[in-house]
């Protein structure tokens, strides 16, 4: 049971767990689709433009029976992308409420419905997880009052609830938040680029377990793929860490959520 040597880093971005969210139109679900041998689970409709697998999942069930199939291995997919993942949690929130015969997740008692589902929630998020595909989870953007022992200010979140946005971010490698970033040509006029923020800020929730991207990058599947293979082959060549692109820049203050 126990391990007899380390288990090395994970080289390949399609062993990861990643949550990718942010404005509506924004370009999310394009940039999954781009992924090696994507799957999508299909939540809500708006993949119409794109040219991709994808299972439509309109319940719970649905999404239980998909992933017991994609589990048995006898397809070609390498990674899996719930989109979006709040659907699924509502979805989850459903199934519970039936299986119970209850209305509201309230009506089992103080915390006994929302403990329900958000186990069952965490439970097969897991599950898929610990699959040998990378996992990719789409969600949208929302502005969040938070309160700290200096003030309140204004956060850019993931669309969950509470509990359901605390287990997402607890088990993902990567929490991407795609923004519109916007500065200024010589003349003075707006000049915007979609772009995928990679690390922690006061003004919107990010995360880099792997410490391979800059800070910013622009929303391209290429582009990622270059920065999360740059610094490898930079250690291995004993070369000095990426400088970032011009442009790129830490803890700019985004544009407001889209939702």
């Amino acid at each position: 049971m126990l391990p007899a040597k380390k288990s090395p880093p994970k080289q390949d971005h399609a062993d990861l767990t990643v949550l990718v969210y942010g404005p509506s139109k924004i370009g999310k679900s394009t940039w999954c689709s781009k992924s090696e041998g994507a799957l999508f689970l299909a939540t809500e409709p708006g993949l119409n433009s794109l040219d991709v697998f994808q299972a439509p999942i309109r319940s719970w069930e649905e999404l239980l029976a998909a992933c017991a199939e994609i589990a048995e291995g006898k397809h070609s997919f390498q990674t899996i992308v719930l989109d979006t993942v709040d659907n699924a949690y509502r979805m989850c929130s459903d199934y519970i409420c039936a299986k119970f015969k209850i209305e509201h997740e309230s009506d089992l008692g103080y915390g006994k419905g929302w403990a329900l589902i958000n186990n069952e929630f965490q439970r097969v998020l897991t599950k898929l997880a610990f699959l040998p595909y990378g996992l990719f989870l789409v969600s949208h953007s929302q502005e969040k009052e938070i309160e700290t022992r200096t003030g309140k200010h204004i956060r850019i979140v993931p669309t969950l609830p509470d509990k359901a946005r605390k287990i997402v971010l607890g088990m993902v490698d990567l929490i991407l938040f795609c923004d519109l970033e916007v500065t200024s040509d010589e003349s003075g006029k707006p000049v915007y680029r979609r772009v995928m923020r990679t690390k922690p800020s006061p003004h919107y929730e990010a995360g880099d377990r792997t410490g391979r991207l800059p800070d910013t990058i622009a929303l391209d599947f290429q582009a990622f793929l270059d920065a999360f293979n740059k610094p490898l082959a930079g250690a291995k060549a004993g070369a000095p860490k990426p400088v970032p692109a011009p442009g790129d820049a830490q803890d700019k203050k985004p544009a407001p959520a889209g939702k």
